[in-house]
């Protein structure tokens, strides 16, 4: 797109202004080097200025071509240089269209001014002046371009990482409230199971009342109902906290030498037994330490497995097992078919209330402590549930892992704030990969480069201006009638670019002879003339000799 916006007020302003300002510029210039082309230089070049924008490497080429040719268009070519270097992001395009650019710059400067200077002084000329006002913009264009986009980059990352934070302490209270409705289903869940179960019980028992039968009905609808109620809010709590924890939580680990562990398993066992049920308990293989979320792990495992068979299995026995692998702990829990109910009044059974939550949150406190748990129905139409831990559990690799994860995230996150701006507008204290050492280092070889041209420019200045020049003891030692051969052979090669503008003028020449300028080694005592020589042959010998002042 030739001119690509938006086009707001200012930017339409300035834009018109600087290319106001550099046509009328171009064409001033156009004027005091009493040129031809100061009607058209000044539209061109502000045409050129208004599509820097839009085509920056076309109007560093053309930019380039013009300079060549004439004066106008070099300060459009420091805008163009600049445009090019901050825009043209592909660095194969911006060194074809430099490199364009000076070809075509020194070629129509060598068309335009050949054979009145030695054409390595022409192209020392050409280079400086495009180092000069191209390529050294060009550098602090590119510069001011990568450093905008450096900080817009890290502004970003920056904003990414504040949002991080806020996403980690959410996810801290989803993993808080996933804990406390765990807690709250494994334990409050379990002891109104087992009041449903012994008022259950009791409800069926011949020995009672009517009116004793009629309280314990009562006691065991408040029961349900305080399970349903308790399923509820449980619910509400997962579904807020639908993230899964990726690491124990430390509340949960911590506690589990105050809600329970292996020692707890027995009282869980002997709850369940004065309930009416009959539970077998029994541990196989030799009894090792276990990590505390481990023990806590294999607690919530039996009293969720326990809990489940008062309410699906009522009246069944129930199996628990310990075994001491070489690697893990495998706990067990299984119950047979539930007996079919006798005697039992009508609306007098136990009503089964279920969340669907245990059995997921069993598998996700196996999962963390890097165990694993299966459940499922056993040939003869019960119920088997097995968690395979290890002694060791996974949380100290977890943490580990999570320390590890939160020095990386702190160091990258220093790393990305280090180069912003504080707060009382100071940089950060470090910098890496900083675009101003790059642009530093190709500005510092462009300018060695320019005074290593303006060194070599000046010596061949002071060469070109010697071979130019006749010393008054040689021109007092040639005389007239010297043979033309024998002149040449003493007199310097010469160099137009100091005299074409002086040829034809002095007095007139001799008629049919061919005359040779030179300066006179002599320096003028008046500004703006100059000492001059003339030597003129003919019939292949020297005819005239003379010294004349000349104005410049």
């Amino acid at each position: 797109m030739a001119f690509p916006g938006p086009w707001r007020p200012g930017l339409v302003v300035r834009e018109l202004g600087g290319a106001l300002l550099l046509g009328v510029l171009a064409t001033l210039m156009e004027v005091a080097g009493d040129s031809g082309l100061w009607l058209v230089s000044g539209p061109v070049v502000a045409l050129l200025f208004l599509l820097r924008r839009g085509l920056p490497a076309t109007v560093l080429v053309l930019t380039a071509t013009l300079s060549g040719w004439a004066a106008g268009p070099l300060p459009l070519l420091a805008c163009a240089g600049w445009s090019a270097g901050a825009r043209v992001k592909r660095v194969a395009l911006l060194a074809g269209s430099f490199t364009g650019g000076f070809l075509l710059m020194t070629a129509t400067g060598v068309v335009k001014d050949v054979g009145t200077a030695p054409l390595k002084l022409m192209f020392g000329v050409s280079l400086g002046g495009f180092l000069l006002l191209a390529v050294l913009p060009a550098l602090w264009g590119r510069y001011r371009a990568q450093r905008r986009a450096l900080l817009d980059a890290l502004r970003e990352r920056n904003d990414q990482l504040l949002r991080e934070r806020v996403m980690v302490a959410h996810q801290a209270r989803l993993r808080e409230r996933h804990r406390i409705a765990q807690d709250m289903h494994d334990s409050l869940g379990h002891q109104l199971a087992l009041i449903s179960v012994h008022s259950g019980a009791l409800e069926v028992d011949r020995t009672l009342t009517d009116r004793q039968r009629e309280a314990v009905g009562v006691l065991r609808l408040a029961a349900v109902s305080a399970m349903r109620e308790l399923r509820e809010v449980v619910g509400v709590l997962h579904d807020e906290s639908t993230a899964r924890p990726s690491a124990p939580v430390a509340g949960a680990v911590a506690g589990a030498g105050r809600t329970g562990g292996l020692d707890g398993i027995g009282k869980l066992v002997e709850s369940s037994r004065a309930a009416g049920t009959v539970v077998s308990f029994g541990e196989d293989g030799e009894r090792r330490p276990l990590a505390a979320n481990v023990g806590h792990a294999a607690y919530r495992i039996v009293q969720e497995a326990l809990t489940n068979a008062h309410k699906h299995a009522p009246g069944a026995p129930i199996a628990v097992a310990l075994r001491y692998e070489p690697d893990a702990l495998v706990v067990e829990v299984a119950n047979p078919r539930a007996p079919e109910p006798a005697g039992v009044p009508a609306g007098g059974g136990t009503v089964v209330v279920s969340g669907g939550q245990g059995l997921t949150g069993l598998r996700e406190r196996a999962r963390l402590v890097g165990g694993m748990v299966h459940a499922g129905p056993t040939p003869e139409a019960g119920f088997r549930l097995a968690a395979v831990l290890p002694y060791e559990g996974a949380g100290a690799a977890a943490d580990g892992a999570a320390a590890v994860s939160a020095d990386l995230a702190g160091g990258a996150e220093a790393w990305l704030l280090d180069g912003l701006p504080g707060a009382d507008g100071e940089p950060g204290a470090r910098r890496r990969r900083s675009p101003a050492i790059g642009c530093a280092l190709g500005g510092g070889l462009v300018l060695l480069t320019v005074l290593g041209l303006l060194v070599w420019g000046v010596l061949s200045f002071v060469q070109a201006s010697k071979e130019a020049t006749v010393p008054r003891s040689l021109y007092d030692s040639i005389e007239v009638g010297t043979a033309q051969t024998e002149v040449e052979r003493r007199l310097p090669p010469g160099n137009g670019f100091f005299t074409q503008d002086y040829v034809g003028s002095g007095p007139d020449r001799p008629e049919g002879s061919t005359c040779r300028y030179f300066l006179s080694g002599e320096a003028s005592d008046h500004w703006g003339e100059d000492n001059l020589v003339r030597f003129c042959f003919k019939d292949g010998v020297l005819v005239e000799k003379l010294h004349f002042v000349a104005k410049s």
